[in-house]
Parts: structure tokens; sequence; C-alpha cells
């Protein structure tokens, strides 16, 4: 296994949370409020580096019945330059894995209530969902695929 790092993108804030690198627990680390796409960037490098990430996990927006709206399309270009922006601002590439994110805000606010997790906003919470959506479907073998970035080494 490996460490990940799950993103939930929105237009104003970018829920994020981990997993131990087997996998077992999931934890929501931070909300970053959007500022600059160079600010965000360097944001999540620093947290990138700081918890020893191997791959990011970014959730895909696709509309209810699966396909791919603006907003799929939005997310998928962030993803794109934000696996160019690790590249130069982390010792190594990261994968960008592209993950379904359907209804995770929603379960995420659920959570919330259900649990009364007031310490932490539904978009650490959605990050976390996503997160446990992909291990679920990982140990299931499920072989679900939204798309993967992989960028080879600076000057390669």
């Amino acid at each position: 296994m490996e460490k990940l790092l799950a993103l939930d993108v929105g237009l104003a804030r970018i829920g994020v949370a981990t997993c131990d690198p087997l996998g077992i627990t999931v934890r929501p680390i931070t909300t970053i409020q959007r500022r600059t796409r160079r600010d965000d960037f360097a944001r999540l490098a620093q947290i990138v580096q700081e918890e020893e990430i191997q791959s990011v996990l970014c959730g895909l927006p696709l509309n209810m019945d699966g396909s791919e709206g603006p907003q799929a399309k939005t997310v998928r270009k962030w993803a794109m330059r934000l696996a160019h922006a690790l590249r130069v601002l982390c010792p190594h590439p990261l994968p960008i894995i592209l993950w379904d994110e359907r209804l995770t805000t929603f379960a995420a606010q659920e959570l919330m209530a259900e649990k009364n997790l007031s310490e932490y906003d539904d978009d650490a919470l959605a990050a976390v969902i996503i997160l446990q959506n992909y291990l679920a479907c990982k140990k299931r073998g499920d072989p679900q695929d939204f798309g993967r970035i992989d960028l080879p080494p600076r000057g390669e």
C-alpha cells in the first residue's frame, strides 16, 4: 500500500485527508481556503512533504448518471496543473488518481450531524469519504478507473 492524500476540490475550498501507509485509518487534515493557484499548490506540496505522501487522490465531480460535466472537466484540468506543480515543488513527481466524488459532500454533512463532528468542516470530511470509498474499492478489487496522471521526473 501507499500513503495517499485525498482532495475534495471546490471553488472556494479544498478539503484534505490522508490515510496511514496500510490504508487502514483515514483522517481529515485541513481545509485550504483557496487563494491563488500558486498558493494552493505550494500549501499542498508542503502537506505532501510533511505527510510523506506517495500519491494524490483527487475527487472528480461526476454527474449523477456518471457522465462528466463542465465541473469535472475543470477538475481534470486543475489536477493536471497540480501534477505539474508537484513535480517542480516536490523531490519527485506524484501520481494523481481521479476518483468519483458523487454525494460525498452530502455524506459528510450527514456524518457531521450524526456524530456531532463540529471540529471539522464538510470539505475535509468529504475528502475522508472520497478516500474511504477508494480504499474500499481497491480492497474489493473493483476495477474502477476515472483517470490517472503520471508525469515523468523533471528533465525526462
